[in-house]
């Protein structure tokens, strides 16, 4: 999902895994070592947790394999597209890559993928839903994914700033927008808003929300794509954009910021409301002020519910690799409850494994806001934008830039939709 990458993802470039790659060439397709195959893995965890959680999946594999080796090799979060795109060119890609369903259909599409549906067991297929499943399952009904962990969109507060405004935590199933838009507007005033959202990289956020308001974006699939933007589509920016310039309840700097920009601010109090991925709880964990407290507010709702994109994390094995066989089994191997539990928790994201969720729940006794992130799981559901093969090209070149001018007040709404139709026309589709 790479709804994480921005200043979460900055960090991996500095924190890299060793590259031994015994019998391969560095992000190259994994080999032979004369005793057995050895098989590269390109992980882009980079959370000190994750990265540790990674390895000790990698190390239990190899003790219960030992002439099937697996190396890690780092990847990133900021560059992963390009970096594939190079490497299936040039016939170097690992044997196994983690990246997003938003990512991989096009990968698919091209045949760099392989279909991982004859080895999964039915265990790992059986823990995931159908609808997420969905979201990695090519048109042809490949499987060319396992779907790994999921993040959703949450409101944080600072429950001691509600508290002292006299509005009370909301402790229902779900968040009504024109609820959390009150809100808002009552945490308000005295040189302080009501919340503080990174919208840097607005695209994800909007693709995701659009759902709760029926906003699909797109029909069809493959080359039968036809993008839609209408009303449902809109709601969501259309929203924000009244809080930052009508309600002045959100403040429109936050905007032109990133998450980890924005979280400061929300420390020092000068937000009372902060809407981010869901990971971001382990950062306030970690580095929240002394006697700050905090909560996770209930999942989002618009007028379809509190439903957003199910766009997993995932795990996919090169076409081209020699040992196919072998990298789908250690997904499969990578997809146990126990292992995807310990990655959820060291990410502070939702596993896609029913019984990883379960696991996650017992561990953590849904303190730290994990009830809140949990269930915020139950309404991820796989989206029209993640069959749409040409979607990264669009979101990078023209709904980003497009939604960062409306999110700046620079150009209206009945621009932001023609700039986001014609975007789609313009890449011939």
């Amino acid at each position: 999902m790479r709804t994480r990458i921005g200043a979460r993802a900055g960090a991996a470039i500095a924190i890299a895994l060793p590259l031994a790659l015994t019998g391969c060439s560095a992000f190259g397709v994994g080999g032979d070592d004369g005793d057995g195959a050895t098989l590269t893995f390109q992980s882009l965890a980079f959370q000190d947790t994750t990265i540790a959680a990674t390895q000790d999946i990698v190390d239990a594999w190899n003790d219960e394999h030992p002439d099937t080796q697996v190396e890690l090799v780092q990847g990133s979060w900021d560059n992963v597209h390009d970096q594939l795109v190079t490497q299936f060119q040039g016939g170097t890609a690992p044997d196994i890559i983690h990246d997003e369903s938003a990512d991989i259909m096009g990968f698919a599409k091209q045949g760099y993928l392989a279909d991982l549906s004859p080895y999964l067991s039915d265990e790992v297929t059986g823990a995931v839903s159908d609808d997420v499943w969905q979201a990695v399952t090519a048109q042809d009904g490949s499987v060319v994914a396992a779907p790994t962990l999921l993040q959703s969109y949450v409101v944080f507060a600072n429950t001691g700033a509600l508290a002292d405004a006299g509005v009370e935590v909301p402790a229902g199933e779900t968040l009504n927008w024109d609820d959390f838009q009150t809100m808002a507007k009552e945490l308000t005033g005295d040189g302080t808003y009501g919340v503080g959202w990174g919208m840097k990289q607005p695209t994800a956020a909007v693709m995701n929300l659009a759902l709760g308001f029926d906003g699909t974006f797109f029909t069809g699939e493959g080359e039968d794509t036809q993008i839609e933007v209408g009303e449902n589509e809109l709601a969501v920016p259309e929203r924000i954009h009244t809080m930052a310039y009508e309600d002045q309840s959100l403040d429109p700097v936050s905007l032109t910021q990133s998450g980890s920009d924005v979280l400061p601010g929300f420390f020092d109090g000068k937000y009372a409301l902060y809407v981010a991925g869901n990971y971001v709880a382990q950062q306030l964990v970690e580095s929240a002020p002394e006697g700050f407290d905090w909560a996770v507010l209930p999942p989002l709702a618009g007028t379809a519910g509190a439903v957003q994109a199910a766009n997993p994390q995932t795990m996919s094995v090169a076409a081209e690799s020699d040992h196919v066989e072998e990298a789908a089994e250690f997904i499969d191997f990578f997809m146990q409850p126990e292992h995807q539990a310990a990655l959820a928790e060291g990410d502070w994201l939702i596993p896609a494994s029913s019984e990883a969720r379960a696991q996650v729940a017992e561990d953590t006794a849904g303190e730290n806001g994990w009830e809140a992130i949990l269930a915020s799981g139950d309404g991820l559901s796989a989206a029209p934008f993640q069959a749409a093969v040409n979607y990264p090209q669009w979101k990078d070149q023209y709904a980003t830039p497009a939604l960062q001018q409306y999110l700046a007040d620079e150009i209206s709404l009945d621009e932001l939709k023609t700039q986001l139709v014609d975007g789609w026309s313009e890449l011939g589709l």
